[in-house]
């Protein structure tokens, strides 16, 4: 049967434990120079409606460091974007691959689409959830600190689709996770009500950082919201990841972010260019988790 990783939860515990261990394996033997072709001859086929940096270029570079090949394919590459119902790309384009990863703004529409995919579809963005992040933030704690079993994460800023993964991953990982937004901007309600197991909300960041072991924030304006850049702003005036927030959490609290920041926004440059920051190898390893969830997937 195929597997996809449209949402997080999609995965056992079990099985995403072993992604991100194997990934750990994989970025040691790739840092080694030790060459692994698993998926030679294996095609990724990467549709793309919004532009990206680190999910294109750590997908790419990931099945040709496998052995494999990847096709970016935009909106304007094929007829998805000229109105060809979802369901004819998907029999179509799945036929002639091995796998297929979509980054698009509706998860509706990447969930459709895996119901007529022959092969494993991997959601690498959408509006509600972003899995291949988390699994990435996952893999650099563990490599940091050890099991996230137990520990605090706060999240300061928007519910967003990142944030919400996070619910569905405290639930599986047995984390505690305390999510601070201004009023208005809380995770979605479906979220709250199925996902409410290890997760407490907050309207202080100051309160949701207290003795955390990892703080994490993203944009408070993402692609497609600029028309309310300014509102925005103004509702998350107080929320910026400075020192004097991360004073708060314990002092080895370490500092993710998925990227692109924008210091002295959402974050200073004291604290994510600063000691307690681990988002260079936090970017860095979605290349790796990435390859192995891929093998995963494909060798499934």
């Amino acid at each position: 049967m195929t597997k996809n990783f449209i949402n997080f939860d999609d995965l056992s515990h079990k099985e995403l434990q072993g992604i991100i261990d194997r990934a750990i394996t994989l970025k040691k033997e790739h840092k080694s120079g030790t060459i692994n072709d698993s998926l030679n001859n294996r095609t990724l086929a990467m549709i793309f409606d919004k532009s990206s940096t680190r999910t294109r270029v750590s997908f790419e570079a990931g099945m040709t460091q496998l052995g494999g090949q990847s096709l970016f394919l935009s909106e304007k590459d094929i007829q998805l974007g000229r109105g060809e119902p979802i369901t004819d790309s998907a029999i179509v384009i799945s036929s002639m691959v091995d796998a297929v990863m979509l980054r698009l703004s509706s998860h509706e529409d990447i969930v459709e689409f895996s119901k007529h995919s022959s092969k494993p579809v991997i959601n690498a963005l959408s509006d509600e959830s972003h899995p291949c992040q988390i699994l990435a933030d996952l893999m650099t704690y563990q490599e940091e600190k050890g099991s996230i079993q137990g520990k605090k994460i706060a999240w300061i800023g928007d519910g967003c689709n990142v944030c919400q993964t996070y619910m569905q991953a405290a639930s599986i990982f047995d984390f505690e996770l305390s999510i601070a937004t201004p009023v208005g901007y809380e995770p979605s309600d479906l979220f709250i009500q199925k996902y409410q197991k290890n997760v407490t909300l907050f309207n202080n960041p100051m309160d949701a950082c207290e003795e955390a072991d990892i703080v994490v924030t993203d944009v408070w304006t993402s692609m497609g919201q600029e028309s309310e850049k300014k509102q925005r702003e103004t509702a998350f005036s107080g929320f910026q990841v400075n020192q004097l927030m991360m004073n708060h959490a314990k002092n080895d609290a370490v500092f993710m972010h998925c990227l692109p920041a924008y210091r002295g926004v959402e974050v200073s440059s004291e604290v994510i260019d600063g000691s307690q920051s681990v988002v260079w190898s936090e970017a860095e390893n979605r290349l790796h988790v990435q390859k192995s969830l891929l093998l995963y997937l494909i060798e499934a």
